[in-house]
């Protein structure tokens, strides 16, 4: 059994370059909230190649839906689409022992999926259609703290006083009339 459900979280697009952005900084922000700010660059490396993929290759349309899914031990990314055909992956080596090919752009998102992932696959969705996906590991501290079941005993009301003497300790003081300043942000998409 158990007790606490999978984290879930689900974006329909059409794979453009302009949405791609967005999507990385949607993957981004959900895994912040998660606490999971380690799988940042893994993550949004490997949605940008599969969505990439998307849009160079998926026929007859370039829609598709982005699925992020948390699991007790580990992050699953996935990517659906219209188009059965399923992807191939480029021959590295292969493609390293030809001087023309060796400063290619193209041909090998799949093998960068394959080398930040702990796992990854594609299978057939419906009678249409393919779901490509990746997999990687929470770290052990994220793990600890979604394993933990709320502490309902007399320990709770300990863990309370101690912050307030800790607190009172500090004697920080906070002119909250006058605010502090954010950091600026950009409005430019991309």
């Amino acid at each position: 059994m158990i007790s606490y459900p999978s984290r879930h979280c689900t974006v329909e697009l059409q794979a453009l370059p302009s949405r791609i952005g967005q999507v990385r900084r949607i993957v981004s922000a959900q895994l912040r909230y998660w606490h999971l700010d380690a799988l940042i660059d893994r993550a949004a490396l490997g949605v940008t190649e599969l969505l990439t993929n998307v849009h160079q290759h998926a026929q007859p349309d370039k829609t598709c839906t982005v699925e992020i899914e948390l699991l007790l031990d580990r992050l699953v990314v996935s990517v659906r689409d219209h188009d059965p055909r399923l992807p191939v992956v480029a021959d590295v080596k292969a493609a390293e022992a030809k001087d023309a090919d060796t400063l290619a752009t193209c041909g090998r998102g799949l093998a960068m999926v394959a080398a930040v992932s702990e796992s990854w696959g594609v299978r057939p969705d419906g009678e249409s259609g393919k779901v490509v996906w990746f997999a990687l590991p929470t770290p052990v501290a994220a793990r600890g703290t979604r394993a933990r079941a709320p502490q309902r005993t007399a320990t709770v009301a300990v863990a309370v006083e101690e912050p307030t003497r800790r607190f009172a300790e500090v004697g920080a003081r906070v002119d909250l009339r006058r605010p502090e300043h954010a950091p600026a942000r950009s409005a430019v998409v991309g």
